[in-house]
């Protein structure tokens, strides 16, 4: 990485927001294609995070596109994977390109999305996430890691 100029926020594992860019959703990067989705979902005024089990860290929930697959239908797919909050992609409201880092790969960009639930789904462990936790951008996480970088994504759509 070659970036200049200082990162908008940091995480504890190495990752660097560089830039956060409100282009239309249709944007196209010849370099640096979308390779994920994210969702700040907001329930009552709080954020949902997943507490990711190989990185002991809480994040917004999102992940990889799937082959054929749109950021947006993406962000509803891993957030329904992740979290059992089910919302139609359609009701996703498009945010943005963040534009990151991680020691040893390559600058990705991913689309940031967010929502209002309607309720609070019951949630189930899965071998990749352990819990999940509504929260209000200020109190300690219950255990594990904070990943800033998503704090800070979510803070910019927060309601």
């Amino acid at each position: 990485m070659t970036e200049s100029a200082a990162p908008l926020a940091t995480g504890p594992l190495g990752m660097r927001l560089l830039a956060f860019d409100r282009l239309p959703e249709d944007t196209r990067f010849d370099r640096e294609p979308v390779g994920y989705g994210l969702v700040a979902l907001w329930h009552a005024g709080l954020l949902l995070l997943v507490h990711v089990r190989d990185r002991d860290c809480w994040e917004l929930p999102g992940g990889r596109l799937d082959p054929g697959e749109t950021p947006r239908e993406a962000a509803a797919r891993e957030l329904a994977e992740e979290s059992g909050q089910h919302v139609a992609p359609e009701r996703l409201h498009f945010a943005g390109f963040a534009r990151t880092w991680l020691p040893d790969r390559p600058v990705l960009r991913g689309a940031l999305f967010h929502a209002e639930a309607d309720e609070r789904a019951v949630f189930e462990p899965t071998p990749e996430i352990a819990g999940v936790h509504w929260w209000n951008l200020r109190d300690p996480m219950p255990h594990g890691r904070l990943q800033t970088v998503d704090a800070y994504l979510a803070a910019l759509v927060r309601p």
